[in-house]
């Protein structure tokens, strides 16, 4: 009797909402742990939303008209590995958890200032990060060792510091799990950080 499972098809734990013409997210079953609520009319993330959802292991909310999401919307979620995000308006990124895996926010309207300090640091468990068609200005460091794929491609992104990725100070540094940066699309010369790389078993896909 759930709202959702009106709305939308209920399969075990799964809940299907794509295309649904809902404007918010419906009231879900406490035992929810996938969520697709794809190609709807959302237009903002409340921290309310996903109460007490602890399960939840996947939030696709991709292609909605998003633009606000509140700072806790999905902190609490302790079991949340992929939140996908692209083709809404966002314009700030919320806290997560730190059990995320893989965050893909491309095709939003995201700045630089739209991020926390540090906002990546101690996710420990992230290893795909899809910040593409943004207005981000700089890469934003520092990014956790588990890190393996880092997409931000046609940003404003101009320059980087030596210690983007690699720690100047200690040479012997390989970072075997990030092998695919990809920063084409951007302002930024690669070539003019020539010691910005060496602990990478892979060069970013760029312009040099």
């Amino acid at each position: 009797g759930l709202p959702s499972c009106l709305l939308c098809l209920c399969i075990g734990t799964s809940v299907y909402c794509d295309d649904a013409d809902l404007e918010h997210i419906p009231l879900l079953p406490p035992e929810t742990t996938y969520l697709y609520a794809r190609f709807n009319r959302i237009g903002a993330i409340r921290a309310s939303d996903f109460t007490g959802l602890k399960k939840l292991k996947r939030i696709d909310l991709s292609s909605n008209f998003i633009s606000w999401a509140d700072a806790d919307a999905f902190h609490q979620l302790s079991s949340l590995q992929e939140l996908l995000l692209p083709e809404n308006r966002l314009t700030a990124l919320p806290e997560l958890p730190r059990s995320i895996i893989r965050l893909d926010a491309r095709l939003n309207r995201i700045p630089s200032a739209g991020l926390r300090h540090e906002a990546f640091r101690d996710l420990k468990q992230l290893q795909f990060l899809h910040l593409s068609d943004n207005q981000l200005d700089y890469i934003p460091a520092p990014l956790p060792q588990s890190l393996r794929s880092l997409h931000l491609q046609n940003n404003n992104i101009q320059t980087m510091h030596e210690d983007t990725f690699c720690d100047s100070q200690d040479h012997s540094q390989v970072r075997r799990a990030l092998e695919d940066i990809r920063l084409d699309g951007n302002p930024i010369n690669l070539s003019l950080f020539p010691n910005a790389y060496f602990c990478l078993p892979r060069l970013p896909t760029g312009r040099f």
